[in-house]
């Protein structure tokens, strides 16, 4: 059997699901609101490596968030309602748009990335 202590938090998650059936997706999101100078991409960040996801946060120039998610389907649809109502403790969400969002067979990336 496979120890934890051999893999990093998220990998361990995204493996255990697999396991279970529970298939990858995708999806890109945008926030809008007071989501920028608040620390809401670092805390973004930390949700996402904790729920074991990867992807990307970065700011655009329109003052929104946007970025991509993936992993495992239950914790997409925990990291996305935490974006649609929690945030950093100073942001006020006020819209939070979803697309794009589709099963995969293999993770884009390695680990959750801001982007500067």
């Amino acid at each position: 059997m496979l120890k934890s202590r051999s893999f990093g938090a998220g990998i361990l998650t995204i493996f255990r699901s697999t396991m279970f059936n529970e298939g990858l997706i995708s999806v890109d999101y945008e926030i809008f609101g007071r989501v920028q100078g608040v620390f809401f991409r670092k805390y973004t960040q930390a949700e996402g490596k904790k729920l074991g996801l990867v992807g990307w946060v970065q700011n655009t120039s329109a003052g929104t968030v946007q970025g991509q998610l993936q992993g495992p389907c239950s914790k997409v649809k925990e990291m996305k309602e935490w974006l649609k109502s929690t945030g950093s403790p100073k942001s006020h969400i006020t819209k939070a748009e979803f697309n794009n969002e589709k099963t995969v067979d293999r993770l884009e990336h390695s680990s959750f990335n801001i982007v500067e």
